[in-house]
């Protein structure tokens, strides 16, 4: 399939895969956009702005293919279809860097049966149709060793990271709940967050690496999942609500991601994150209030529909949009009785729009979106909508950009309260017993009480 035609190109005037000049204004019906790769609107103020340096890349065994050090299984798959040679256990190798380049040295030198199984695929089948693969495990005592010696070197740098952080009071962290800042040593952060909240990740002593466990951990309750089922919410109260009410305050003991957070897993080969959970760990008090009222929330930053204004309330973009665009979202939520999934798919649908620089009032493709936006603009294209069943569609349940915030500040409409009723699942609301003494005086039951003596 021929690669898409970029924005870039386009800025620049090039011809398209069908070798025509395309410019401002040139419907594209006939060939389907696609966005092949997840897409993330641009951080704020807020965000990440340094680039940390990249790891260095680790080479084949066998060729000069390279790929980065934290993207390992690329190099692995690499390795299966040009070399036909698999590693066993990977995941136990402690340094996979160093243990690539010792092989690579060890198969320059001598062939590769010699420290290799070789596994026939096709036995029965004719002899141009078999083919041999290379099995490197750790059954060759030369590969055991070195497994051994790189897992002992890991277990030393694990240490004396370990002790560093220990002994370290420039700590600097923030509570994942209520906000708020520590200084000093990680254990003060880290108790806090066990005594005052209930979530207790282990000992400090059994932690290395605290402060990129904690970004690990803050990562993905900014993104709406729960720690420990690992289920996305749509907004921070359900997740907090769902938290609370499944006991779910603390993380899933089955995820190998944590594994390199906990010293016991660096002790020995193929020792798991579960064994932790066997450790004698400090009890909570049984007492202890079952109340995550004081977990603040962060503020949302949500980016308009078509330019890069952001806002952190979901009044404020949508008094921009409409000021600035001409876009009404609630009025377009009230006409159309837009119920939460729907809106979703809404915003999905002009998101994608809007980066593919179509106009989706017009269908007209231009050069780049500060060019659609002044069409739309002008042509009051952007409350033109098209009909419902082009974008109430199930493609558009997945967000064009995966860290689209105002997906997270979309609420229900009223709408779905009346289609509950028409359902029969009506709202039931109950008396204020505040005034419990007053309920009784007036009560209809009394009226009841009386006639019925009265008939006896």
């Amino acid at each position: 399939m021929a690669a898409p035609w970029t924005q870039e190109a386009a800025a620049r005037g090039e011809e398209g895969g069908d070798g025509h000049r395309r410019g401002a204004g040139v419907g594209d019906e006939d060939s389907p956009d696609c966005i092949l790769q997840p897409l993330s609107l641009p951080e704020g103020p807020g965000g990440s702005s340094s680039i940390s340096e990249a790891p260095p890349s680790v080479p084949c065994i066998f060729c000069e293919e390279r790929v980065p050090a934290a993207e390992q299984d690329k190099l692995l798959k690499h390795m299966i279809i040009e070399h036909k040679t698999v590693i066993a256990d990977v995941r136990l190798v402690a340094d996979f860097p160093r243990y690539i380049l010792y092989w690579r040295k060890r198969f320059a030198e001598q062939p590769i049966t010699d420290f290799c199984s070789v596994i026939r695929i096709n036995s029965t089948a004719p002899l141009e149709e078999q083919d041999n693969y290379f099995l490197l495990c750790d059954v060759l005592p030369e590969d055991r060793v070195l497994r051994e010696e790189l897992q002992k070197q890991r277990l030393k740098e694990i240490l004396e990271q370990q002790h560093q952080e220990r002994n370290d009071n420039s700590f600097r962290g923030m509570c994942m709940f209520c906000n708020e800042e520590f200084l000093g040593n990680r254990s003060v952060l880290l108790n806090h967050m066990a005594r005052e909240h209930a979530f207790n990740i282990g000992l400090p002593d059994n932690i290395v690496n605290c402060s990129e466990f904690l970004c690990t951990l803050q990562k993905k309750l900014d993104n709406l999942q729960c720690l420990y089922c690992e289920k996305t919410f749509r907004d921070k109260n359900t997740l907090k609500d769902h938290m609370r009410k499944k006991q779910h305050r603390r993380i899933n003991p089955k995820n190998r991601e944590y594994d390199r957070f906990y010293v016991i897993n660096y002790l020995e080969l193929g020792k798991s994150w579960e064994e932790v959970q066997s450790e004698d760990d400090r009890e909570l008090p049984d007492h202890q209030e079952d109340d995550w009222s004081d977990w603040e929330g962060r503020p949302v930053s949500a980016v308009c529909l078509f330019c890069e204004k952001r806002a952190e309330t979901m009044e404020t973009l949508c008094v921009h949009m409409e000021d600035a665009h001409g876009f009404d979202l609630p009025k377009i939520k009230l006409e159309l009785g837009l119920n939460f999934y729907q809106q979703v798919k809404l915003v999905n649908f002009i998101r994608r729009q809007v980066h593919q620089c179509r106009c989706y009032g017009c269908h007209v493709k231009f050069n780049s979106r500060a060019d659609l936006r002044t069409h739309m603009e002008e042509a009051k294209h952007t409350s033109l909508l098209p009909e419902v069943k082009t974008w109430d569609q199930p493609e558009y349940y997945f967000p064009t950009y995966e860290n689209d915030s105002l997906l997270c500040t979309l609420s229900d409409s009223e709408s779905d309260l009346t289609a509950q009723g028409h359902n029969g699942n009506v709202t039931i609301i109950s008396e204020d017993t505040s005034k419990l003494q007053a309920l009784k005086q007036s009560s209809v039951l009394n009226q009841l009480l009386l006639h019925e003596c009265l008939k006896n």
